[in-house]
Order: C-alpha cells, then structure tokens, then sequence
C-alpha cells in the first residue's frame, strides 16, 4: 500500500506549475498545485503534504505570510518547505528561511530538474518496491 509522497505546489504562474508538477510526477510524486496563497494554506492543512515548494510573491497571501501562519498551526507541519521565488534580495532570503523555509531558491538559477533534486534530499528514501 506504497502511496508517492504528495509535493503541494503553491505557484500563481500557471505554466511553471505545471512544469514542475510534470517534473516531479516523473520523478515519484504526486503533485497538488496550489494558485494563491489561501488555496495553498487550506491545501498544507488537509493534504499532510510530504514536502511544499512555494512561491514567494502570490495574490491573497506571500510566501513569508504564509510560512508565518504555518508557525501558528496547532499541529507542526513536517513537511520541508522550499521557497522558489524570482525575488533576489539577501533580506527576503534571510526572513523565508527565519520563518521556516529550507532552502531558498531563485528560479532564474535553478532548473526544474535541480528542485526537484532539492526537494528529494530532504526526502526519507522511497520503500524497496518491487514490481
């Protein structure tokens, strides 16, 4: 009863969700996209989500926003949260991993096979199955 891990994609740009969520798909995971920022806080909370990549700039809610309610859940979320985000600056950076994130990452610099390769290492090794 083997299920992928479930990456929750929080991404506004349609077409770079879409992107990743092919990539990680192939790569053994079951990839849920998020739109705005509510939809993704309202996603964290039911899916359990195995890991979460999170655009920082989003309508209704930014990713600091957002890594700040996480902080306020009853229950800690154990996924790890990669910020992927096209805003450069060291004080954005500084405050996403201050509230939680475990990496900080600029589109621009990292292609689709490099996140998904991010989000594995903070993976546990999938089960030996053998079909």
């Amino acid at each position: 009863m083997d299920k992928n891990p479930v990456v929750l994609i929080i991404e506004d740009d349609k077409n770079l969700s879409k992107m990743y969520a092919q990539k990680f798909k192939i790569e053994g995971f079951t990839p849920i996209i998020a739109d705005d920022g509510q939809k993704g806080l309202d996603m964290i909370k039911q899916s359990s989500p195995s890991a979460i990549l999170l655009d920082m700039i989003l309508p209704k809610f930014t990713g600091n926003q957002i890594l700040s309610e996480i902080n306020k859940f009853e229950k800690k979320v154990e996924a790890p949260i990669i910020a992927l985000t096209n805003l450069t600056e060291k004080e954005e950076e500084e405050k996403a991993i201050s509230l939680g994130a475990k990496e900080y990452l600029v589109k621009a610099m990292h292609t689709p096979e490099e996140v998904v390769q991010k989000v594995k290492t903070y993976m546990p090794p999938p089960a030996n199955t053998s079909s």
